[in-house]
């Protein structure tokens, strides 16, 4: 008869840490395939109002989402201080325009708790949980359902 070791129940997940304003989020490391300084964009007519726009990656177009502005907060006023996380989920490659990164954080599945009931339906939709650790309180963000669809249940970049 085995025995069920702690670690294998309550795996690891290693996270990137980062800022928009005054508030932190992460990503599974797992989905993140490159982080670059920011780059101006080249904007899409008809776009949804979070997508930045069009950069060229090593030869691949790769669309820029506001991420605070597709959590809805407010616009991001890019700067040269300002990162693009690139993010791979599914067959998708796209841009996360964010503040800064600040961490790579290792937390057990059992440290990231739900997303409360009092968010809206929206945000729980794009909210897998809340870490809280070292007095900050850090929101796990599911990239996607961020990535994938709008609020109409369309493509992204429709």
């Amino acid at each position: 008869m085995t025995q069920v070791r702690e670690q294998d129940v309550t795996a690891n997940n290693e996270l990137i840490a980062f800022r928009l304003g005054e508030q932190e989020f992460c990503v599974d490391i797992m989905s993140v395939r490159d982080i670059r300084g920011w780059t101006p964009t080249t904007p899409l007519p008809h776009s949804s109002a979070y997508v930045k726009g069009v950069i060229n990656l090593r030869g691949a177009v790769l669309p820029v989402v506001d991420l605070a502005a597709r959590l809805g907060f407010e616009p991001a006023e890019p700067s040269a201080r300002h990162v693009i996380i690139i993010t791979q989920v599914g067959n998708q490659t796209i841009g996360l325009l964010v503040d800064a990164v600040s961490d790579i954080l290792t937390v057990n599945s059992g440290s990231i708790q739900a997303t409360p009931n009092v968010a809206s339906e929206l945000a729980r939709a794009f909210m897998k949980g809340v870490i809280a650790m070292e007095g900050r309180m850090i929101s796990l963000i599911a990239l996607d359902n961020v990535l994938t669809q709008n609020q109409s249940g369309q493509g992204l970049l429709n």
